[in-house]
């Protein structure tokens, strides 16, 4: 099993991609709002310069989400696959990470599912 990790700036694309990871097979994940680090510091007064140029950017994000799935091991390739489709290439500008962490245990799954 994985944990795979979006951390979505383009939330627009969230009921989207939530639909065709459904649809690829994967039962659920947990979302939470997030935000990156230059938008914190850009509202600290440590960093004047950092937020002043925020002020410059084409479209600040004031917001990501953070998605978290738990998925078995043949089911990495496809969400992988899948959320970079659907976001038009992940390693695009803007647009997200995603990350994969091995579990070595989950409790409290329902049994079906793994």
């Amino acid at each position: 099993m994985q944990v795979i990790v979006v951390v979505l700036n383009k939330i627009d694309y969230l009921d989207d991609l939530l639909a065709k990871l459904k649809k690829a097979g994967v039962s659920g994940g947990t979302i939470i709002e997030s935000t990156g680090m230059m938008n914190r510091l850009g509202d600290s007064d440590d960093s004047y310069i950092l937020g002043s140029l925020r002020l410059f950017l084409d479209n600040p994000r004031p917001e990501s989400k953070t998605l978290f799935f738990l998925v078995k091991d043949s089911q990495v390739e496809i969400v992988r696959k899948t959320v970079d489709e659907v976001l038009g290439g992940i390693d695009n500008p803007d647009t997200g990470i995603i990350f994969g962490i091995p579990v070595s245990f989950a409790d409290g799954l329902i049994k079906r599912n793994f």
